[in-house]
């Protein structure tokens, strides 16, 4: 007979992601990553601001193109985090669980009040807390960063985008430790579990791009006679794109940091009837436009984290 669980399943949720959220601040891995990512944040907003300087005028979020803006041979700050921000969630979360099986210390961690609930949910959030410090710091050096070499400091508006972007990011970085803790939770190696999310961030990344134009051309073809089935094949390969986490990252960049942003895909005339073209959005109707991709990414890792749990759930521990 199974003996009925007593207390609540998450008691010690605090305390696992605590302890995990200390051990990735200690961990030699953790600090190389981040330090990659500080020096790659300061040469691009080096460069940036040289850019600026040089190239634009007076513009009304002048403070927002410190992070867009590219300058040879260094990409912008929002291209450096969406290469850079997969990679530290893969190193927050490739080995969470079978770490704890390769060291025997799972079975003694379930032996006391802890039940697997909380072990796996607190690795989970212990990663989300280190991904929430670190974005958090780099936002406000930026931030520093542009008021003490431009002169001048952001709009309100200014800083509502950037905070936007800064909750996008961060479910972007979100998705990304839950595949790591998946595939830490499928496989029993972290050298398997490493490379299996890497190789998904690889796909993902580099080669869905052009995947996405061959798979839109087999599921919509093109008929010469019908020019609608174009367009219909362009929405299609969009969709198929935006599997991708990092194009709805693109895309949410796009719309909060580029306010003159309308759509993302085809421009109908009902989406630029009586609207002044180039004119900025507010941040309300910019927040409404990214909303679906948003959403998508915070279902994608809440769908990846469940996955996990349950085959978390499901697995026979021994001692």
């Amino acid at each position: 007979m199974f003996r009925q669980r007593e207390g609540s399943p998450f008691r010690g949720l605090a305390v696992v992601a605590l302890k995990e959220a200390a051990d990735h601040m200690t961990s030699m891995r953790v600090h190389l990553v981040m330090l990659l990512i500080l020096l790659t944040a300061l040469g691009s907003v080096y460069a940036a601001i040289g850019q600026i300087k040089e190239t634009v005028g007076e513009d009304a979020f002048l403070f927002l193109r410190l992070f867009t803006t590219a300058r040879e041979p260094l990409p912008s700050f929002v291209a450096f985090l969406g290469f850079l921000l997969p990679l530290v969630a893969i190193a927050l979360g490739f080995d969470s669980i079978n770490g704890e099986y390769n060291r025997r210390t799972l079975p003694r961690v379930l032996s006391q009040p802890i039940y697997r609930d909380a072990l796996l949910t607190g690795k989970f959030v212990g990663g989300l807390i280190i991904i929430g410090m670190c974005l958090l710091v780099l936002w406000l050096l930026m931030t520093g960063l542009g008021i003490l070499l431009l002169g001048l400091p952001p709009s309100g508006e200014e800083v509502l985008r950037g905070i936007a972007y800064l909750f996008a990011a961060f479910a972007y970085a979100g998705v990304w430790l839950a595949v790591a803790l998946l595939f830490s939770t499928l496989f029993r190696t972290p050298a398997t579990s490493a490379l299996a999310t890497l190789t998904v961030w690889l796909l993902m990344t580099v080669f869905w791009s052009m995947l996405a134009p061959l798979l839109a051309g087999v599921l919509a073809p093109i008929d010469p006679l019908d020019p609608m089935t174009a367009v219909h094949q362009v929405e299609v390969q969009q969709a198929i794109a935006r599997i991708s986490p990092n194009v709805l990252y693109g895309e949410m960049t796009l719309g909060l940091l580029h306010p003159e942003t309308r759509t993302f895909g085809l421009l109908f005339p009902s989406q630029v009837s009586q609207a002044l073209m180039g004119a900025p959005l507010p941040v309300s109707q910019s927040l409404m436009l990214i909303w679906p991709q948003l959403s998508s990414m915070i279902a994608a890792f809440l769908v990846l984290f469940t996955i996990a749990y349950v085959s978390f759930q499901r697995q026979e521990i021994r001692p």
